[in-house]
């Protein structure tokens, strides 16, 4: 699969409406009871870019990024405004906002996820695409140096260590991320005087697995 390593306009993405999907298969048994399953581990992502334009150049910029990645057949960089950041979108992200995994004395290479929390129950959420220089590391808790103790790869979103992190010590990250998209369709509708009117055009835009 092709990917560009380039992100869809943040400016248009602000208005843009979407966010997780999950699958659920559902059997109802004769006793009323029933037995659901997911085969899916992780959600999907499914945004409609239409929604944050505003403009016929906002529509315009928007036909040019379409074309550029040959509609479906190349991925994208998408900012979800509503889940961007390892923290609450107020706060500015810390090393230790999510644990990455618990170090072994052998591993070196950790991919960065993102934890999300509700009750007892903790959902880990693989972040492929960091925003570089947004990437914060510690190890034990305490905070360490990019370039000297690691280095990450911003299209991988793969943590590598110089050294194995020591067994029993707990590996966290800090950053901001972006999902990896491509289009939804080949075909985008637009009439120049249905969006003076008001009327915005559907670009249906979904989450891919990298």
């Amino acid at each position: 699969m092709g990917f560009h390593e380039t992100r869809f306009p943040t400016a248009l993405s602000f208005g843009a409406a979407g966010g997780p999907e999950r699958r659920t298969d559902i059997v109802t048994l004769a006793n009323g009871h029933e037995e659901r399953n997911s085969p899916w581990a992780h959600a999907r992502r499914r945004y409609d870019a239409g929604m944050g334009l505003r403009s016929l150049d906002d529509l315009a910029e928007v036909l040019a990024f379409f074309e550029a990645r040959r509609g479906q057949l190349h991925g994208f960089r998408w900012k979800d405004w509503a889940d961007f950041k390892s923290c609450a979108p107020s706060a500015n992200p810390d090393h230790r906002d999510c644990e990455i995994g618990i170090g072994d004395g052998v591993t070196r290479d950790w991919p960065l996820v993102k934890t999300y929390r509700s009750g007892a129950a903790v959902t880990a959420r693989p972040v492929s695409k960091p925003v570089a220089g947004t990437v914060l590391v510690g190890i034990g808790g305490d905070a360490v140096e990019a370039g000297l103790v690691y280095t990450l790869d911003p299209a991988d979103g793969v943590l590598r260590f110089e050294d194995a992190p020591a067994s029993g010590a707990p590996i966290t990250a800090g950053f901001e991320f972006d999902v990896p998209v491509r289009f939804d369709t080949d075909r985008i509708m637009a009439s120049v005087e249905a969006f003076a009117a008001g009327e915005i055009p559907n670009i249906p835009v979904v989450e891919v697995r990298v």
